[in-house]
């Protein structure tokens, strides 16, 4: 008592006391808040530990359990008895537990059953390729491009080179700013400097070839804001461009009918050629290019960007892995539904016999025809100038699959078709079947279309033991008929109602198309592709994978062998829809009989 009285005495009168009452406080608060972390520590418990309270409170049940479980023998009870005593207590808690349990025991059991299909396979789910930003250094050397050709598909590669126009980054901008899911011009900016200047432009409409130049000198692109573009020089004939000092290298996307003799006399000039699918528009041109490119010693990429696609790389190692087992048939298709689809482009409101050098574009056009603005902007509806949907379509699709299984050129191909929506005056067709027989293979190809018509078919690798679905993503499904996988199946480890492997290049988020066209493009895996977890257009890999020939020596993926073989095998086709016989190839002779 004395105690308490000299501490009430030992206060001085005025503000101390109350500030010594602060601090007090102060502590007191700091004790509290040290009793409550200290609680917080205490209630966070991990599930590890919670569940083991909620097990240690009920001793016999997981006594009985324990003698249950000692009793199994399968693979799946080698999990860690750690984990086995999670799931069991997970299993006494009221309502929630059983369903929780059930869902884990699940996914133990198919975590398993992924192991053991990914044992049997030989397979990694990991990306076959990646592209670290340790090697997004732009190359040293500079190289010169000039493109003959500035329309829809030219600007595509010249966007893929890492130029645009201002007018498309302005719509870009706009695109990504009223939806965030597009990310076109992203995509574009983020893409590798490849270091190279655009310097010449040859286009016989000058609306197109006033685009191209603007294009060379915007700064607004990859590794760019230096603001230093002298930008390009117009070519009003495309001699004058392969003849250029100030030219290393060329793009050729002009119509089929121009691809052979520009070439030749692109790499006859020293310049290395990327050009554009179908790679020639017949058979005897087929021969000169394929001569030519490989006397001239340079550096030659054909147009399929496809070649650069993940999935199709991951696609050829499951063929190399006999996953599929024995393939028989194969089967690729075209399905589209929109005027742009079936090549009815827009015609610009500037084209005129003034604007358009009618007489270059014809060129070597086996039939000449007057003015026309339709022949002009929709040139692939005729066969004076395009290849229709041999050359222009199934050349993508025979390419991926010579890609994945190299097949090379048929023995045979019966094809038929006809012209049964678009009565526009085309003379190609818009169906179109062809039916390419692999006896040395063992194998038939079969490619379908419809212009008229969106469903997507896909291309399918049918296997004795599985089938292969192939597009920018790929999915392999067991048959239930399987001599390879039958035990497997029996013993429910392979579901066949269910994918045996899907792969997915990197994707995390979704993407946006903003036409039927990009669509169709998109999941046919023509527009981009994952590297490394970035998403980049394919056409930017494939120009890059070309440059990089050119820089380091090498041979391009799609290069003149490769060409040769589609536009034999495009062209087979064409033969049979136009005589309507079939047609076969000799391969001793190199003809066509």
């Amino acid at each position: 008592m004395k105690q308490k009285k000299k501490k009430k005495s030992s206060n001085r009168p005025g503000k101390k006391p109350a500030k010594k009452k602060k601090v007090t406080g102060k502590i007191s608060k700091k004790l509290s808040n040290k009793k409550k972390i200290t609680d917080k520590k205490n209630i966070k418990l991990t599930n590890k530990e919670k569940l083991t309270d909620k097990i240690d409170k009920k001793p016999a049940k997981k006594e009985k359990i324990i003698g249950r479980e000692s009793k199994k023998t399968s693979k799946i009870e080698k999990v860690s008895l750690e984990r086995r005593d999670i799931l069991k207590g997970i299993a006494t808690i009221p309502v929630f537990g059983p369903f929780l349990y059930a869902f884990l025991k699940k996914k133990l059991s198919d975590d398993f059953k992924k192991k053991e299909i990914l044992a049997e396979l030989g397979i990694s789910r990991k990306a076959p390729t990646v592209l670290p930003k340790t090697i997004l250094k732009k190359p040293k050397e500079l190289i010169r491009l000039g493109i003959i050709g500035f329309g829809g598909r030219g600007e595509d590669l010249v966007h893929g080179a890492g130029f645009a126009h201002p007018d498309w980054i302005e719509r870009k901008k706009k695109q990504a700013k009223d939806n965030k899911l597009n990310k076109g011009l992203e995509t574009f900016l983020t893409q590798e400097d490849l270091n190279i200047a655009l310097t010449g432009v040859c286009d016989v409409f000058d609306v197109r070839a006033e685009r191209g130049i603007a294009a060379s000198k915007n700064d607004t692109r990859p590794g760019g804001d230096s603001g230093l573009l002298k930008g390009a020089r117009r070519y009003i004939h495309y001699q004058d461009l392969i003849q250029s000092n100030d030219i290393d290298a060329v793009i050729i996307a002009t119509p089929d009918h121009w691809h052979t003799q520009m070439t030749i006399d692109a790499v006859n000039a020293g310049k290395h050629v990327y050009c554009e699918k179908c790679m020639t528009r017949t058979i005897a041109e087929t021969f000169k290019i394929t001569e030519a490119v490989k006397n001239s010693g340079k550096v030659f990429q054909l147009g399929h960007q496809g070649r650069q696609q993940d999935s199709y790389i991951k696609a050829k190692q499951i063929a190399e892995k006999n996953i599929l087992g024995k393939i028989t048939l194969v089967e690729t298709t075209t399905n589209r539904n929109s005027p742009n689809g079936a090549w009815v482009y827009e015609i610009h409101d500037e084209g005129s016999p003034e604007t358009i050098d009618w007489e270059q574009f014809q060129g070597a056009a086996p039939n000449k025809a007057p003015f026309s603005l339709e022949r002009f902007f929709r040139w692939r509806c005729w066969f004076d100038y395009g290849t229709g949907l041999s050359g222009d379509l199934l050349s993508h699709e025979y390419d991926a699959v010579n890609q994945i299984l190299e097949l090379g050129i048929p023995k045979s191909v019966v094809a038929s078709g006809g012209i049964y929506f678009f009565q526009d005056g085309r003379d190609v067709p818009d169906v179109f079947q062809a039916v390419y027989e692999y006896p040395d293979r063992d194998l038939t190809l079969i490619y379908s279309a419809t212009l008229a018509n969106g469903r997507n078919r896909g291309k399918i690798f049918m296997g004795h033991d599985a089938s292969m679905e192939v597009g920018s993503s790929l999915t392999v499904t067991a048959d239930w008929e399987s001599t390879r996988y039958k035990e497997k199946i029996m013993n429910n480890i392979i579901n066949t109602s269910l994918p045996l492997f899907t792969y997915q290049p990197g994707l995390k988020g979704i993407d946006t198309v903003t036409s039927a066209t990009e669509r169709y493009f998109a999941t046919r895996g023509l527009m981009y592709t994952l590297k490394g977890g970035r998403r980049v257009n394919t056409t930017h890999l494939h120009i890059k994978e070309w440059l990089d020939c050119i820089r380091n020596g090498g041979q391009t993926s799609c290069n003149i062998d490769r060409g040769f073989e589609e536009a034999i095998t495009c062209h087979m086709a064409t033969i049979s829809y136009l005589e309507g016989r079939k047609v076969e190839w000799d391969p001793v002779n190199k003809k066509i009989v």
